[in-house]
């Protein structure tokens, strides 16, 4: 069966960092665009991020532009998402996505492209 696990949320200062996870099983992240989505209540869930499956190519929602990384570590397996200089804005569950396998050369964000979901993790900024 196939399941993503992130990891990595928590409460944050505004200016601080977090590092998500995300952790497959049932398949290896090798062949698989991975995506950074997040929600809060009341709104739609909006892409922040993706990779395409040889990290050599990735895409960030203007808001996170230069605040937000996205990576991959084979060795590993994880995915992660690091946020720098968070913002009272960034507060949301953020869920991770996969699609694959493919060796497509671009990642999009948009949420009904990814086929493999988690569960989320969420994200408190307060000072």
């Amino acid at each position: 069966q196939v399941q993503l696990v992130e990891s990595g949320g928590g409460l944050v200062q505004p200016g601080g960092s977090l590092r998500l996870s995300c952790v497959p099983s049932g398949f290896t992240l090798d062949y698989y665009v991975i995506g950074w989505f997040r929600q809060v209540p009341g709104k739609e869930r909006e892409g922040v991020s993706c990779i395409t499956p040889n990290s050599n190519w990735t895409r960030y929602a203007d808001s996170v532009k230069g605040r937000f990384t996205i990576s991959r570590d084979l060795t590993k397996n994880t995915a992660y998402l690091q946020m720098d200089n968070i913002e009272p804005g960034d507060a949301a569950d953020y869920y991770c996505a996969a699609v694959g396998p493919t060796y497509q050369a671009l990642c999009i964000l948009g949420k009904s492209d990814y086929d493999y979901w988690g569960q989320g993790t969420p994200v408190t900024v307060a000072s």
